[in-house]
């Protein structure tokens, strides 16, 4: 004859259910949510600013995009890498400086540029699920950026020079994961020939025909931001 030592009733089935409910819930609570790990794209316009625009000139805007992927090292800190395509422009006869108006040059150019950016959160960005996720943020880094010097030469070969960006955001994750963002950074060349003319372009002594030598051309980057993050849970030890 065969006894059997333990049959739990459909009570005890039901008891030890609520049991593991209970502990697994409480395992899923304390686990830290750590969403390291954020890619997205962006659309907006590079604005160029030199000798033949000596101001931000909005006529100046032609359309860019990015493509970025963001690590999340810390709460405030993370690292970016990004990827950008635009064009930039510049025109003598969109400001009202007689000189220009004389001068009356033009120039545009692609550009294609890779940066690694540190960006620091002023606010907490939380991975909690029911906060409301928003930070404005600064960001600064290295990159390096082609363009080509004079695109109505076909001779005239492409160029790479680094580029120090430096700019300002706000982010807001409006439906966990997803974040919309909008951003402004300049990038700062430290050549004065972006828009094939410097300093020393024609030589001679006519200043007409020579840029400023103080000066040295910059770009502006300003556009939206769409990202997703990547949430995982890892569980305590």
């Amino acid at each position: 004859m065969f006894r059997f030592v333990f049959s739990p009733t459909w009570r005890q089935h039901c008891s030890l259910c609520w049991l593991l409910v209970g502990l697994l819930s409480g395992a899923v609570a304390h686990a830290q949510i750590t969403p390291n790990w954020e890619v997205g794209a962006g659309l907006g316009g590079m604005l160029y600013k030199g000798d033949l625009a000596p101001g931000l000139a909005p006529g100046n805007i032609r359309p860019a995009g990015n493509l970025l992927v963001r690590y999340n090292v810390s709460q405030p800190f993370t690292v970016r890498i990004n990827l950008g395509l635009g064009q930039i422009a510049g025109r003598d006869s969109r400001f009202d400086d007689p000189f220009q108006q004389a001068r009356n040059l033009a120039f545009k150019t692609n550009i294609r540029e890779v940066n690694v950016l540190m960006e620091y959160n002023f606010l907490n960005f939380s991975s909690l699920r029911k906060v409301k996720n928003w930070t404005p943020y600064a960001f600064g880094g290295l990159g390096l950026f082609t363009f080509k010097t004079n695109p109505q030469n076909p001779g005239y070969q492409r160029k790479s020079l680094f580029n120090f960006p430096l700019g300002v955001g706000i982010k807001y994750e409006f439906k966990r994961p997803w974040s919309v963002g909008l951003e402004y950074g300049t990038r700062f060349s430290g050549s004065d020939y972006l828009d094939n003319f410097g300093p020393n372009t024609f030589g001679g002594t006519n200043k007409l025909l020579n840029g400023n030598p103080d000066s040295k051309d910059t770009y502006t980057y300003i556009g939206l931001t769409l990202t997703y993050r990547f949430y995982r849970i890892t569980c305590p030890e």
